[in-house]
């Protein structure tokens, strides 16, 4: 069942010596220049003119680096590409995921809707797993979001793209074997792209829940809180938010049981959902407001991780809790200086009515403490422009009153390349988001925003509960360019949430 608008290009995996039609081949030389067998085949079939292409464009091997061969005689295929691997001992990490995707970048289509991979190499040192982290890369590259483009006319010649790819490789069941949970996180990753790149006036937050809801065909249960609910259970700083807009806000809550009961007590992951954000009566200026469409990429992440932990059939149980409003100025909109009441009874003091993600997620930590009662939580949140200050786009701040934690996650970002920069907590910090007139206010002020924000919502944190606050606002949208991300929402999380819960909570 496809949930990204974006479909996979077709993936397969053959051998080696597998048959291949017209379109294009792709093939490998170690650092070197040192053909790997499928490209010295086809050096053969070409009479050399392989090794003499590579020779004239001073082709060592690099890993990236490529030369190509058009209508080649000889040989089928319309195109070669002759592809550097670098030096195998070198790779780490998410390298071969980023290489799937530069490969794919390499590919458009225009010579063949067809590509045959040739992965191998003379002393066969790439596993399944590494042929899988190469496929998905490919196909993360692969990911385009194009719904409001107009159509194209049926008799339109040069709509010509890649439609299959072929993996040939020493053990085509292996890889596909490996390759299986990776079409999971896929899905996972291009779910949540998707969201953070539809319009605010598709995507309103009862438009999200909806969408949360179609998680149930792949097995998640799924509630939708209402505003009436929402009242009841004293969501007091969430609806503040959302109190403004004509769109009426939502809490969705996504569980998986696939830990059974042997699995306990869920692991909790908690998103902020502004589906847009004007910044209510403190309005925002008007430049670059358009991006605040994708102020609900924690959200987004939360909703793709548990379509990837269901489709994967994860043997752990999970809840995933968004809090999905819309921050608009009107006249029933909060005002600065108006006092609210949280779900925990920790009154807050609004300052700006533009620091409102903390205020919804405030409530949706308590919520999912006193609901399900976590073995640990974790929230993600385009949170603040000061984390954006501090660590670029390369980097989501990472915020955790546990060590262990803070070091599960920020190895698991290593691993996946979705890197995590741990940022201080303390007192001190604490006493900026003191109020004169209620508990807490929202806002510490101009320096150490990230910090003190982090600070806010640590206050809705139960003491024993391990916890940690991702702040994705650098990572989630309109993050910079990388081999396996060509688009303005990244679905930064979905894979970092993925291999760290695989990692330390899966029962085995």
């Amino acid at each position: 069942m496809e949930f990204a608008l974006t479909k996979p290009t077709t993936l397969s995996f053959a051998s080696p010596s597998g048959a291949a039609a017209d379109g294009i081949a792709v093939v490998f030389a170690e650092e070197g220049g040192k053909l790997t067998p499928a490209a010295q085949d086809l050096d053969k079939k070409t009479k050399g003119l392989l090794r003499q292409a590579a020779k004239i464009a001073g082709f060592k091997g690099k890993q990236g680096t490529s030369v190509d061969l058009l209508a080649p005689q000889g040989v089928k295929f319309a195109r070669i590409v002759l592809v550097g691997l670098g030096k195998l001992k070198d790779y780490a990490n998410d390298d071969w995921l980023n290489f799937g995707g530069a490969v794919r970048g390499k590919l458009t289509g225009q010579e063949g809707d067809t590509a045959h991979i040739y992965l191998e190499t003379a002393k066969d040192g790439i596993t399944p797993e590494d042929i899988a982290s190469f496929a998905l890369g490919a196909q993360l590259r692969n990911y385009t979001f194009d719904k409001y483009k107009s159509k194209k006319a049926a008799n339109n010649d040069d709509d010509k793209t890649l439609k299959r790819l072929v993996i040939h490789c020493a053990d085509p069941r292996a890889a596909g074997r490996a390759y299986t949970p990776e079409r999971a996180i896929l899905d996972g990753v291009n779910f949540a792209r998707d969201l953070v790149n539809e319009p605010a006036n598709v995507l309103n937050p009862a438009e999200f829940a909806a969408r949360a809801k179609t998680l149930t065909k792949a097995g998640v249960q799924v509630t939708v809180l209402s505003e009436a609910q929402m009242k009841r259970l004293g969501m007091g700083a969430l609806l503040a938010v959302g109190q403004g807009s004509e769109n009426t806000s939502h809490v969705a809550v996504m569980q998986w049981k696939g830990g059974g009961q042997k699995g306990g007590e869920p692991i909790a992951i908690v998103g902020k959902g502004v589906t847009f954000d004007t910044g209510g009566i403190s309005l925002k200026p008007a430049a670059g407001m358009e991006d605040m469409k994708g102020d609900m990429g924690g959200a987004a992440c939360v909703a793709g991780l548990m379509l990837a932990l269901a489709e994967r059939k994860a043997k752990v149980n999970a809840v995933g809790v968004i809090g999905l409003v819309e921050n608009m100025p009107s006249g029933t909109a909060t005002r600065p200086g108006d006092v609210v009441e949280s779900m925990s009874g920790t009154t807050i003091e609004v300052l700006n009515t533009d620091a409102e993600g903390r205020m919804v997620l405030a409530d949706c930590l308590w919520y999912v403490q006193e609901k399900f009662k976590p073995k640990a939580v974790i929230n993600l949140a385009t949170l603040t422009g000061a984390v954006m200050v501090a660590l670029g786009k390369l980097h989501a701040g990472l915020f955790s009153n546990n060590d262990e934690l803070s070091e599960q996650l920020t190895a698991a970002g290593k691993e996946t390349g979705e890197t995590l920069w741990r940022l201080p907590l303390g007192p001190k910090y604490d006493k900026l988001i003191e109020s004169k007139v209620a508990d807490i206010k929202n806002t510490g002020g101009r320096w150490g925003g990230s910090i003190s924000a982090a600070q806010f919502l640590q206050r809705f944190i139960k003491p024993d509960t391990p916890w940690a606050h991702l702040d994705i606002a650098g990572t989630a949208m309109a993050s910079e360019p990388t081999e396996i991300n060509r688009s303005w929402g990244s679905g930064f999380g979905v894979r970092l949430l993925d291999r760290f819960i695989r990692d330390q909570y899966e029962r085995r």
